[in-house]
């Protein structure tokens, strides 16, 4: 199965979801995070679709292989001898081989011709600036070149997200999309405050990305604590389950794929305690249905879930103060959920998954 989580900003799935994640990757099951507001000052100047998906965001998901680090040290199994004109016993001669490459190249002009972009050929798998080799090229994480001395915060929690995307073996999707803090909100009256009239939900591009990846589940945000990044998210959640099945080409009837996650630490501060807290209710939903709770027992993920949110090193002091206050927080929620389950003194996750009565 897949299961595609949205997470508002980079570290929001860790927090709400590092414990499913956790066990699913655990069972050998796909996970996909799409970050959504990652960008930072930068954003302002938004890629074309054609830019993102050319470079791997947005459009083209980078997946979690431990092979798509740059691989150019690694040794091969069983040593080379050369041979007595210095190359290797399998290699041809120079001479044979510029004649090689140089017809490769001309087919390879010929063929991109029409193209509005060209790739040329490398015969010798040698790298030049002309032509990167595959091995030396990363395709996890952010790709961009990160000076964590000089970068704004951005751009370090971007390059969390990747580290985290890597240590849960998931896949990460980054659509760039700037902060609340670079659209204008101040203070946390304005970013707790619900979303101005002009801010539109990202609906488009969430929603291109989820039919996109076929996922059987899909985790939105509630947007407990009200901050409007996370309430646009759910927002796009609730336009798409109001959204009819058309006749050419049907997208999925999310209703029986969707839930919503507890946001945390938001539900610990404000002390989420269940279906009376809810900020959806049935009338909000529409078209019968209703949202009904579902836990996930993590007792044996809670260190993994934690490591992970280590990961988020530029947020745990500021969200819990200390390490030790991210211990805490992660520990009593999660035992709270698990009483509230019927789990007893273990840890868990509570979803609430949108279901028709």
């Amino acid at each position: 199965m897949t299961h595609v989580f949205i997470s508002p900003h980079p570290d929001d799935a860790a927090l709400s979801c590092g414990g499913l994640i956790a066990s699913l990757r655990e069972l050998g099951q796909s996970v996909t995070i799409i970050s959504v507001f990652s960008g930072g000052l930068e954003a302002g100047t938004q890629l074309t679709d054609y830019q993102r998906t050319a470079l791997g965001f947005g459009n083209k998901t980078l997946w979690p292989l431990t092979e798509a680090f740059d691989r150019t040290d690694v040794l091969p199994d069983y040593p080379i001898v050369a041979s007595a004109g210095g190359s290797a016993p399998w290699a041809a001669d120079a001479e044979r081989i510029a004649v090689t490459q140089e017809r490769a190249s001309t087919q390879a002009r010929q063929f991109w011709q029409r193209a509005s972009w060209t790739r040329d050929a490398n015969v010798t798998n040698v790298q030049t600036a002309d032509r990167p080799l595959a091995d030396s090229v990363p395709g996890q994480g952010t790709l961009d070149g990160i000076d964590l001395d000089s970068a704004d915060a951005a751009a370090i929690r971007r390059a969390e997200d990747g580290r985290f995307a890597w240590f849960m073996e998931s896949s990460l999707v980054d659509l760039g999309l700037p902060d609340a803090v670079y659209r204008g909100y101040e203070g946390d009256e304005q970013l707790l405050g619900g979303p101005r009239a002009d801010d539109e939900p990202p609906l488009a591009a969430l929603r291109r990305e989820i039919m996109r990846l076929e996922p059987q589940q899909v985790y939105f945000p509630l947007g407990i604590g009200g901050h409007v990044d996370h309430v646009l998210c759910r927002d796009v959640a609730m336009a798409l389950l109001r959204t009819e099945r058309g006749w050419v080409m049907p997208g999925p009837d999310l209703a029986d794929r969707l839930s919503f996650y507890e946001d945390f630490p938001y539900a610990w501060w404000n002390d989420f305690g269940g279906q009376a807290d809810l900020p959806l209710g049935s009338e909000a939903l529409g078209d019968g249905l209703a949202l009904q709770a579902r836990y996930a027992d993590i007792s044996e993920f809670v260190d993994r879930k934690v490591a992970g949110l280590r990961v988020y090193a530029s947020q745990v002091e500021q969200l819990f103060h200390s390490d030790q206050g991210m211990l805490d927080d992660v520990a009593g929620y999660a035992r709270r959920v698990a009483f509230a389950g019927g789990l007893g003194t273990g840890a868990a996750e509570r979803y609430w998954s949108v279901v028709r009565p």
